[in-house]
């Protein structure tokens, strides 16, 4: 009897640690679907998640959009999220060479028009409400700087001002952009045309010659200081329209009709002004205005943890991110550590702005160095290589997971398994963390341990994170009930 009892106790305390052991072991897939966990050898493979505390606050770095980025223009007067913005783009069209002559005799030439043509490179927002876009001319006052990277935020104070308008005011339909130009002259799509008034193309090809403004290039900016395009803020939209300067759509068509030997035959012809990055100016700015919107009301200069935070593309806003429980956790082997982040859907504007703007493309977690007022990389996880930071490992990229009650939200997960072991076995520094949407920026970066060599300076450039203006999402902070932002953990007992 005795030993039955033994027997059926043992058997007991096999099933209660059997139970035990099975609900605190878990073999999980991950967020990124990388550095698989390995299989059960013995060692029991568990995870934690952990409290992270957000808020959010407005940019005060700098923001340079380049000539060879996409430049934006438009407005948006309707996010009920982030407020207004408005986009202006100040650039030079110039002859390939001087002197430059209109060909033909200038008694023979006949003014036909001239219009502005501008490469479309997409949109963001609303293509159902027209923009209403003015094209003036930059004034002479305020001329463009040459090889200047000019800011792109310029709260209360613009640099570069502009005089008379060039063309009649234009309601853009959007939806028209993407349709195709077919004549003897051009046989292209995504152009933007706008005819210029009578008076310039008159201007441009009569009054101009090699003996005034087309003697030199230095004279020819003293006749002419570029081109400037605005948009009505007063009038409703909600787009911002990417425009390319490299693009060979992008030209100022002067279109005419000259006899050069008496004949009376005649015929249309088309010469073409065309950006250059070594004798043309460019600015481009982008101006917010978040006085009233639900993201002002979270921005804060202070401590103050919060459920929702804001993350708008650059000149934007950015979260900071502290986890004060990472610090004390004791030695361990780490399979696995990424910071998950998930949108947290605006449920009164689902079917109309959540689809119109969307989420940027990439962000970007990172280490603020307060000291040296620089950003710097997350170490042992953000590395770079020849072939470039490796960003689709280290994550940060936007992607789409399934969620009640909606078709799907866009989250952002981060991998920071070295960056964990080594603050769990080397007891390094845990730090506060920023998470932001750049667009053109640049990281302090150093090497992975024992980070041995000097650090050097890692450039983000649009192609690899996200055009000007364009992109901004709200997640879900810390003490979010259902979209809560935290540190996923996966790990070995040593």
């Amino acid at each position: 009897m005795h030993s039955l009892i033994t027997l059926r106790n043992t058997l007991i305390a096999f099933i209660v640690s059997a139970a035990f052991l099975s609900a605190c072991t878990r073999i999980s897939s991950t967020e990124l679907g990388r550095d698989l966990i390995p299989p059960i050898d013995g060692v029991f493979t568990k995870d934690t998640l952990l409290d992270v505390i957000t808020d959010s606050f407005e940019s005060t770095d700098t923001t340079r959009i380049y000539s060879s980025d996409n430049a934006v223009f438009g407005t948006i007067s309707n996010d009920p999220l982030f407020g207004k913005s408005r986009a202006s783009m100040f650039f030079e069209l110039k002859p390939a060479a001087y002197p430059f002559y209109i060909p033909g005799h200038k008694d023979s030439i006949v003014v036909d028009s001239a219009v502005l043509i501008l490469g479309y490179s997409g949109l963001y927002g609303d293509s159902m409400q027209p923009l209403r876009l003015t094209v003036s001319e930059i004034s002479q006052s305020t001329r463009l700087i040459l090889n200047r990277a000019y800011p792109a935020e310029y709260p209360g104070v613009t640099p570069v001002t502009t005089a008379a308008a060039m063309a009649p005011p234009l309601a853009l339909d959007i939806r028209r952009i993407p349709d195709s130009v077919n004549n003897r002259f051009e046989n292209a799509k995504n152009q933007i045309r706008i005819k210029m008034n009578a008076n310039i193309a008159k201007r441009f090809i009569k009054d101009y010659d090699s003996t005034n403004a087309y003697r030199s290039d230095s004279a020819f900016r003293t006749y002419f200081a570029g081109f400037a395009l605005t948009t009505d803020a007063g009038t409703p939209a909600n787009a911002l329209v990417k425009i390319s300067l490299a693009d060979t759509n992008t030209k100022f068509a002067l279109y005419y009709s000259s006899s050069s030997t008496g004949a009376t035959r005649r015929d249309t012809s088309v010469t073409y002004f065309k950006f250059s990055s070594s004798t043309g100016g460019f600015a481009n700015f982008v101006v917010r205005d978040r006085s009233g919107s639900e993201a002002a009301q979270h921005l804060t200069t202070t401590s103050r943890p919060d459920s929702l935070v804001y993350v708008q593309t650059s000149p934007g806003t950015y979260v900071r991110i502290r986890v004060p429980g990472l610090a004390s956790l004791s030695n361990r082997i780490v399979h696995r550590a990424e910071l998950i982040a998930e949108q947290v859907p605006d449920d009164a504007n689902l079917q109309t702005i959540e689809k119109q703007m969307l989420p940027p493309r990439y962000l970007l977690l990172s280490v603020y160095d307060s000291v040296k007022k620089v950003k710097r990389n997350i170490t042992n996880d953000y590395i770079l290589s020849s072939n470039g930071p490796n960003m689709t490992d280290f994550g940060g990229f936007v992607t789409s997971k399934a969620a009640t009650g909606y078709d799907k939200i866009s989250a952002y997960t981060f991998s920071l398994t070295r960056y964990v072991q080594g603050i769990v076995t080397r007891k390094d520094t845990a730090f506060t963390l920023r998470l932001s949407a750049p667009t053109n920026d640049s990281l302090l970066y150093k090497t992975p341990y024992p980070d041995l060599t000097m650090p050097l300076t890692s450039y983000i450039t649009p192609t690899l994170a996200n055009d000007a203006g364009i992109g901004r999402v709200r997640l879900g902070g810390g003490t979010h009930s259902r979209f809560r932002m935290r540190l996923r953990v996966i790990f070995s007992r040593i």
